[in-house]
């Protein structure tokens, strides 16, 4: 009897307080909301460490690049099941395009819930190469292969998008990249302006572009909100590049925003409920920080994939806006300066 009361003894003082909190958050919806992001979190962190275990086992076994799937389909168990969010499905069976670029909209660190369900095998995230150091967060992505990304060093952004392309297709890999480049949570259905690293790389690789698009979700989380619910996700045809060039970019960038906002507004539920005292399309910025302010000029451009011989020092580097030619109201060739704050790949995927 004595030893058993010592083994229950210990129990009881971490479900105890769990309890307490549990109910709490049944009485409060702050608590509730602090409640389960902090599941959520944790979930993050418990499958980013079971990620860095099954990486080295992929590995040995030649599976390297199927790390991401095996890690979004776990975290999806876990985290989706112990906060009762479950996702609705439309399309997926273009997610069997290889090789292909997969286009998703950001809302949040959410995302990495909706991805989970629909993350296809022989595919690699990206990411802002910052986020390599974000704690839990970072060994997660770090150990599910992540592609980071950068925002500098323009003048080899072309040769390393093209060799990173051909790798892909070389391996029949798909890459997962969210183009608006920060997270556009808002009451309404939205979306940021497209970056256009992903669409150079599509282009300059001949690699078809997949847009997936996850039903807006402000009504179960936001700002002091962090509810369980059903959401929608519509992965739309396939948009092939085939014949493209590098002028055909801006283009190709606007025509995928507009499918992808369409079927955004197309699949998500009317926000009914208090509206923010910043208006409409009020930005979440509970979890992440803001973005850096802009500066004069922003470009794209890679770090770690260098042709010989290439500058490496950046206070040698200037970064020119990208200059576009076209065409006026009246129809005359006209010069438009494009400021370009797209992200474009810093290593591709080791190989297996």
């Amino acid at each position: 009897m004595g030893s058993s009361l010592s083994i229950l003894r210990p129990l009881a003082y971490i479900s105890l307080p769990l309890l307490a909190i549990r109910f709490a958050a049944s009485k409060s919806s702050i608590v509730r909301y602090y409640w389960r992001l902090g599941i959520y979190v944790t979930s993050i962190a418990v499958i980013s460490v079971w990620g860095a275990c099954l990486s080295v086992a992929l590995f040995v076994i030649g599976k390297r690049f199927d790390v991401d799937f095996w890690i979004a389909r776990s975290f999806y168990f876990v985290a989706g099941n112990l906060l009762g969010i479950k996702f609705e499905i439309e399309g997926e069976e273009y997610l069997a395009t290889k090789p292909a670029v997969l286009l998703g909209n950001h809302q949040s660190m959410l995302d990495i819930l909706y991805v989970g369900p629909i993350f296809p095998r022989a595919t690699v995230m990206s990411a802002k190469k910052e986020l390599r150091w974000v704690p839990f967060l970072g060994l997660f992505m770090i150990a599910g292969g992540t592609i980071f990304l950068d925002r500098r060093n323009p003048q080899v952004a072309i040769a390393s998008l093209q060799a990173a392309g051909e790798h892909m297709k070389k391996r029949g890999l798909g890459l997962w990249m969210f183009p608006e480049g920060t997270r556009t949570l808002s009451e309404e259905p939205n979306l940021k302006p497209f970056k256009k690293g992903a669409f150079h790389l599509a282009v300059q690789s001949g690699l078809p572009i997949v847009p997936v698009v996850c039903e807006n979700y402000w009504k179960i989380y936001r700002k002091g909100v962090f509810d369980g619910g059903v959401l929608k996700i519509k992965v739309l045809p396939p948009i092939q590049t085939t014949g493209l060039t590098t002028a055909d970019v801006p283009e190709l960038a606007k025509r995928t925003r507009d499918l992808m906002l369409q079927a955004l507004q197309e699949i998500s539920q009317p926000y009914t409920g208090p509206k923010s005292s910043a208006g409409k399309l009020r930005n979440d910025s509970t979890l992440m920080p803001p973005p850096p302010p802009p500066s004069d000029v922003k470009s794209i451009g890679i770090t770690e994939i260098r042709p010989a011989g290439q500058e490496t020092d950046n206070s040698r580097q200037r970064t020119p806006s990208l200059v576009r030619s076209t065409a006026s109201s009246e129809g005359n060739g006209s010069q438009e300066t494009e400021e370009e704050d797209g992200h474009v790949l810093v290593r591709k995927p080791a190989a297996a």
